[in-house]
């Protein structure tokens, strides 16, 4: 069963005039800071996680810091009916969603002949279906707008794939082709699809590396470093900036790694 929760900071008239923006994966590392980057520039900002209330509550705090107004979700968006219910309250309240950001996602290293269909399908589900359900429920209001943004983040896994990480590069590489598919069928409605594939990033999801596997990666990465979460969401807010005419481009952010 999933629950939906609903919390805003306070009650506006539709207003077709404002930026509006829905933001999955939001309580921590780049769908956070890509939050409250975004949240300077947009009038309404819808964001979501999976069960983490507290930590995407901080984050609005943040962005309502820069005048934000904030709608926050708790649900899973490998779901369906979750989804659909959180879109048509974007809807209801802000009438339009501008730009859609599809962060949300889990990864994992091992070898692939130790990962369980339970495993497979957690992956795909949380990774890949979760892009299908938000597009499929957000499109048809972009289309009837004739206007809107879809910015996917994927990985530089998604392109040359990575041992070990097997079924992370396979979903990875379906966001890659999906975005590159979508893009063609939404041109004509002047609707923009775009991933971000990003290299090393220093977020949460990397913290099982430990501190000499760091050195060792940063070591491969021509830039010496991995790329910051502020600096993941300054790309994101100028992929989101690009005239609509740039579509169906999968783009790297890897400090010229891969």
């Amino acid at each position: 069963m999933c629950i939906l929760m609903v919390k805003s900071k306070l009650f506006m008239k539709r207003d077709l005039t404002m930026k509006t923006a829905l933001i999955t994966g939001a309580s921590r590392g780049i769908g956070r800071a890509g939050a409250i980057e975004l949240s300077k520039d947009y009038d309404l900002i819808a964001i979501c996680c999976k069960e983490n209330t507290e930590k995407l509550e901080e984050t609005a705090l943040s962005m309502k810091k820069n005048n934000c107004e904030v709608m926050t979700f708790t649900g899973d968006v490998s779901e369906y009916n979750f989804v659909s219910d959180m879109v048509n309250a974007i809807i209801d309240k802000y009438g339009h969603i501008d730009t859609l950001i599809n962060n949300a996602g889990i990864a994992s290293i091992g070898l692939f002949t130790d990962v369980t269909p339970s495993d497979w399908q957690k992956m795909l589900d949380t990774n890949l279906t979760s892009v299908y359900n938000t597009c499929h429920t957000v499109a048809p209001h972009m289309i009837h707008e004739k206007s809107g943004r879809i910015i996917n983040v994927s990985s530089v896994w998604g392109l040359v794939g990575a041992s070990c990480e097997v079924c992370y590069s396979a979903t990875k590489g379906a966001i890659n082709s999906f975005t590159k598919a979508l893009a063609k069928e939404l041109a004509p409605s002047n609707v923009s699809v775009n991933a971000i594939a990003f290299g090393a990033v220093d977020t949460d999801m990397n913290s099982c590396l430990t501190e000499e596997d760091k050195s060792a990666l940063c070591e491969e990465i021509p830039f010496g470093r991995m790329a910051s979460c502020a600096e993941a969401a300054l790309f994101i807010k100028k992929l989101s900036k690009m005239p609509s005419y740039f579509t169906g481009e999968v783009v790297k952010f890897d400090g010229g790694w891969i």
